[in-house]
């Protein structure tokens, strides 16, 4: 009628780890029963991160042999009393058991009871009673106050006090255990007793059970004394099942009706297993599928007094029939501990926990329990104590500068309106003015020279283009949307080999113009509108060809990027393909270098005439910031990798207005009288190329 042991075994796991007990310490009885208490318990304690601080095997008192081996056991038990961090330990024994313990540590030290350092959280198991015999008499259980035990599950039966206070040693005469009893526990002798001696008083037999303290008898029932009542009165419904199941069936065996007596007790199995009744304390009483009472453990807190009295007070339960949340009950206010505790839950750790923003790292020839102390690696975060590992960071959240939270990551991207994009969104509208006044000059005096020999057509379509180009990056400006990541990076590439083209074709036009005044070949075919456009033409559609199949493939689109910057959430466009988006960009750098290259040998025509050496330093810039663009972008992260990106476009849009326009607008506003055809005409001399 007891309940299964494996529940009080989960049950000091689950005390343990309320309270987060990890280095113990284990008392047991030397036998067959210690090691197998053992050999089932350790297992678990590991299982559930539990470390065993020692492992200590005590002896019963009846087993001391020789005085020299009382010593050893002595030095035994005080050895684990030395580790200061196992402030708990669990003993598993007898009442034997515990007797052997105290006369070990009184023999081994003269003041125990003063010692702060024996103070220990006790736990002990529903084997232990602490209800003794006349030998603890004059003991005080005070070195077990604030013990936490676990008993057989019981409740006040009534009448049951009542009953305890009628017992005289008289009730009968052939059963001599009232009278031994008496005499032990009143001090007294009988006198036709024959053990009588003079040295107690005589037992009057009118003695009251309640006056005697609680190490000597309890008024209250016991978690064994309320098995057996169970029991009794289980066998008494099962013989009341099989006597109404008789009279009902008439069920006859051998021929005749079976007599209760001769019923054996393997026939009272089926019967006990379907009993269902409620005992006189209000609790239902049955048996599961394994034959077992499903009570379960009660936890009590030992509580001592002064006069050597203690009383037990229930502060938990353990029931492995209960739902998973009431398996395990403790009411941690109930609990008195040890006085050197002053009433705070002890620790009993190898070393300190680990705080949050750190986690255990081993130390190397130790128990797991025994750790060391690290900080979370980055991205990772730990919000609780001890935690093995940190946990990492979700995507959209980095952790806190103590690694004890995860914070929300900032959306990130580069907006007209924070002081960068205003900057940049300022500069180029003022270029894109600049632009405009330049084109409606050169519209004005589109029938000048300077104007007429610069090819208007191709000048009106580089500025067009220019600007285009300084327009290009409000593409690039504010939360990327599937449109504006569509055209953003082929716009770019278009525009720009539109203006290169310009710029490649006018080279172009000035080499041929010259090389048409040299006697010899007769290059004049080769001047006019034609060559012109359609290097303009057959250069850009080349561009537009390599964009059509990116777009028409691996089309860019609105991406987020949440490893780059640890604390944002970058929203920008995926280009789709960077091997395109690369081609792009070495198709347009194909076409600069040849633009600078054809430029830089057309510098030497002369000054009258000649804009190559303009055109020229116009090409170093732009080659120079495109250069310098690749290795900066790749080092940049986050939105700023998109400032660069229109810092670029600006910066060579920029190079290529004011080295080629700038000199023509301040000969056309400022020097109208050098915009004149006579002074156009060049000196003839010879043209090295």
């Amino acid at each position: 009628m007891v309940p299964n042991e494996n529940q009080q075994y989960m049950g000091i796991i689950r005390l343990l780890q309320h309270f987060g007990w990890t280095w113990v310490g284990l008392f047991v009885v030397k036998d067959d029963s210690g090691e197998h208490f053992l050999q089932m318990l350790e297992p678990l304690l590991s299982h559930h991160g539990i470390c065993l601080a020692f492992v200590e095997r005590i002896i019963n008192q009846a087993h001391w042999n020789m005085h020299g081996e009382a010593q050893d056991l002595i030095s035994n038990v005080f050895q684990p009393f030395a580790d200061s961090k196992a402030r708990t330990s669990i003993l598993y024994g007898e009442s034997r058991t515990i007797i052997s313990l105290i006369i070990l540590i009184a023999l081994g030290d003269s003041e125990w009871k003063e010692n702060v350092s024996l103070r220990k959280v006790w736990i002990t198991t529903a084997q232990a009673d602490f209800a003794t015999t006349i030998i603890q008499w004059g003991w005080n259980y005070e070195f077990f106050h604030g013990a936490i035990s676990f008993t057989i599950h019981k409740k006040e039966l009534p009448g049951f006090k009542e009953f305890l206070q009628g017992i005289k040693p008289d009730w009968t005469k052939q059963d001599t255990f009232f009278k031994e009893f008496w005499e032990q526990a009143f001090l007294c002798s009988f006198p036709n007793s024959s053990d009588y001696t003079d040295a107690y008083k005589a037992c009057t037999g009118e003695e009251s059970l309640e006056s005697l303290p609680g190490p000597v008898f309890e008024m209250h029932i016991l978690g064994h004394s309320y098995s057996i009542y169970n029991a009794v009165y289980a066998i008494a419904h099962a013989l009341h099942a099989i006597c109404v199941s008789q009279f009902k069936h008439r069920e006859v065996v051998g021929g005749k009706r079976v007599d209760l007596q001769d019923i054996q007790p393997w026939q009272l199995h089926s019967f006990l297993r379907h009993i269902l009744f409620n005992n006189s304390a209000g609790e239902t009483v049955s048996f599961n599928e394994k034959m077992e009472m499903g009570t379960g453990f009660d936890i009590t807190n030992l509580v001592t007094f002064p006069n050597r009295s203690f009383q037990r007070v229930k502060v938990g339960k353990v029931n492995g029939n209960a739902l998973e949340g009431k398996y395990f009950i403790i009411r941690e206010d109930l609990i008195v501990w040890q006085k050197s505790f002053n009433q705070v839950v002890p620790l009993s750790v190898c070393n300190d926990h680990c705080l949050p923003g750190y986690q255990k790292k081993k130390k190397e020839g130790e128990k797991f329990c025994c750790y060391d102390c690290i900080l979370c690696p980055e991205g990772k975060i730990s919000s609780q104590k001890d935690l093995d590992e940190c946990t990492q960071c979700p995507e959209d959240q980095y952790p806190s500068k103590n690694h004890e939270q995860c914070i929300p990551k900032m959306i990130s991207f580069l907006s007209a309106e924070e002081p960068l994009g205003i900057s940049l969104v300022s500069i180029a509208v003022a270029f894109s003015l600049v632009t405009v006044l330049m084109l409606g000059t050169f519209i004005k005096h589109r029938d000048t020279p300077i104007v007429k020999t610069s090819n208007r057509d191709i000048t009106y379509g580089l500025l067009i283009s220019l600007l285009l180009c300084f327009l290009c990056p409000l593409l690039f400006l504010g939360r990327p949307r599937m449109m504006t990541c569509f055209l953003q990076k082929p716009a770019f590439g278009i525009i720009f080999t539109v203006a290169v083209s310009c710029i490649l074709a006018k080279t172009v036009t000035v080499v041929v113009a010259f090389m048409a005044t040299r006697p010899g070949p007769n290059m004049k075919k080769w001047m006019g509108k034609r060559l012109t456009n359609g290097l303009v033409l057959s250069c850009s559609l080349t561009q537009i060809c390599i964009c059509t199949v990116w777009l028409g493939t691996t089309p860019p689109f609105p991406d987020v990027d949440t490893k780059s910057v640890p604390e944002e959430i970058v929203v920008q466009c995926n280009g789709g393909s960077v091997i395109m988006f690369y081609i792009v960009l070495g198709y347009l750098g194909l076409l600069s270098l040849i633009s600078l290259t054809v430029a830089f040998l057309a510098r030497k025509l002369p000054d009258s005439f000649n804009e190559a050496k303009f055109i020229t330093f116009s090409m170093l810039i732009f080659c120079s910031v495109w250069l310098s663009f690749v290795p900066t972008y790749l080092s940049t992260k986050g939105k700023y990798m998109v400032a660069v990106e229109i810092f670029s476009i600006l910066a060579s849009s920029v190079g290529l207005l004011t080295c080629i326009f700038f000199p023509k607008c301040y000969i056309i506003l400022l020097r109208p009288e050098l915009n004149k055809r006579g002074k156009l005409i060049w000196r003839k001399k010879e043209i090295v190329l």
